[in-house]
């Protein structure tokens, strides 16, 4: 009973007296934080007196940006990608087909990817802690302990893929649509495994950068999906059989790389073998997980709910397949935006750390006028070609006319909608301190 009670207090990151923590050189402390943040060097800039030093500093800034940007935006493109070129390549099978894929992967696998996404986001603010701790080898214990949770939610989440069918006529969708969409659930449970375990592991590499062997693996997934989805869904005529075949092992493919990455010594530290700690203070990491999940699901959530709507319209197929090409290419999009999110926090925290405000508030300019500039290109881009782009993702006049009709007011959401996460971006350094700080009585020690 006493062993009980002192396992359910044990703090989810222990606390370590200073002689237990490794003694590193300077050059190894130098190493380390390069590997794990970009170095601030220098001055604050100094204040911007005209235009000549505004594209001065503008140049200056853009590379750092720049560099943290890139293999995020990367990344996270190959990975959004894989759902988008199977929607896109099931437009050319059939209207159902499209129709039924949009809901399967909006409503029933976009509700589970929120929940995967946002619980294992709480693994960010654990690492962290960990790393500012000392303690390295943490890292792969909150990454088991991540998947031990997530896992165990995709125990209860594979009913939602069961019963789809019956779920999405009790939503008042159409008969047909919910048929078709019920079996594609059943084909993609796979998938939903494979988020439980991506999310804790690419939240694992992230805290170490090792984003450009996560942008690699990225890329040679993508590559061979966009083959074999071709290959099968349209050149062997396997329909959505084969689109969810493909998907299934895809996703698969990147989880089990990063793993192999990981076994193979890469991380060093962090990972040093499965641990019995990842199954210690579970409800602990489930509290802090639910609490991270909230206000990500909401952000995935409401584009379900647009999905949802435009089935209950007259002629649902083509308002569905059309509302879902739309969140494709803003989806797209704002894969852009992330990325310029992760970075600018980045930058914001490392400046504002250095005592330099100035240098801080110019990231957010710099960042807002990148997300303006980018947003806008892509929605010129469609503006122009609003009659000749439809036809890359259908072949039904009905869903063609329908985008050409929707083009405008999607030009200017994706204005908008790729401006603001930018701009929250600025507000995530501080947002990280909050977290961390709501996290402390789970860090501690779960006195209650």
């Amino acid at each position: 009973m006493e062993d009980n009670t002192a396992q359910a207090q044990q703090p989810l990151l222990s606390p370590v007296d200073d002689e237990q923590l490794p003694r590193l050189s300077s050059q190894d402390c130098s190493a380390q934080r390069i590997s794990t943040h970009f170095i601030v060097d220098g001055d604050d800039i100094p204040p911007i007196t005209g235009v000549g030093s505004f594209f001065e500093a503008f140049k200056v800034e853009s590379e750092k940006l720049w560099y943290l940007a890139g293999p995020a935006i990367f990344t996270a493109f190959c990975q959004f990608s894989l759902g988008a070129i199977t929607q896109t390549l099931a437009g050319h099978v059939g209207t159902l087909d499209l129709a039924a894929f949009a809901i399967e992967n909006t409503v029933i696998a976009g509700f589970s990817f929120g929940i995967m996404w946002g619980m294992g986001s709480a693994l960010e603010t654990l690492c962290g802690q960990a790393y500012g701790a000392g303690q390295i080898d943490m890292l792969g214990v909150y990454m088991q302990r991540s998947c031990v949770v997530l896992l165990t939610t995709s125990l209860l989440l594979t009913f939602l893929y069961i019963f789809a069918e019956p779920i999405l006529l009790l939503l008042g969708q159409k008969e047909d649509m919910s048929k078709a969409a019920g079996r594609l659930s059943l084909w993609m449970i796979p998938q939903l495994y494979a988020y439980a375990m991506n999310f804790p592991i690419s939240r694992f590499l992230q805290a170490q950068s090792k984003i450009m062997a996560m942008a690699w693996i990225s890329a040679v997934g993508l590559v061979l999906h966009v083959f074999f989805s071709w290959l099968f869904m349209l050149k062997l005529e396997w329909g959505m059989a084969g689109g969810a075949v493909v998907l299934n092992i895809s996703w698969w493919f990147i989880v089990v790389a990063q793993l192999v990455y990981i076994f193979s010594g890469a991380c060093g530290d962090a990972w040093t073998g499965f641990s019995w700690k990842a199954f210690q203070n579970l409800w602990g990491f489930v509290r802090l997980s639910l609490a991270s999940a909230v206000m990500m699901c909401l952000e995935v959530w409401y584009m379900t709910a647009l999905v949802l709507f435009a089935g209950y319209v007259k002629n649902a197929e083509v308002a569905v397949d059309a509302l879902s090409i739309c969140i494709n290419i803003d989806g797209w999009t704002k894969m852009v935006a992330i990325g310029l999110n992760a970075a600018v926090s980045v930058r914001v925290s490392n400046e504002l750390g250095a005592s330099h405000p100035r240098s801080a508030k110019f990231s957010m300019v710099v960042v807002v006028i990148f997300a303006l500039l980018l947003s806008s290109l892509i929605s010129g881009t469609l503006l122009i070609f609003k009659r000749q782009y439809p036809y890359l993702f259908a072949d039904s006049l009905d869903v063609v006319q329908v985008l050409y009709q929707l083009t405008p007011l999607l030009a200017l959401c994706l204005v908008v909608n790729n401006i603001q996460p930018a701009l929250s971006g600025y507000m995530d350094w501080n947002d990280d301190w909050n977290n961390c700080a709501n996290a402390l009585p789970l860090l501690d020690g779960l006195q209650n």
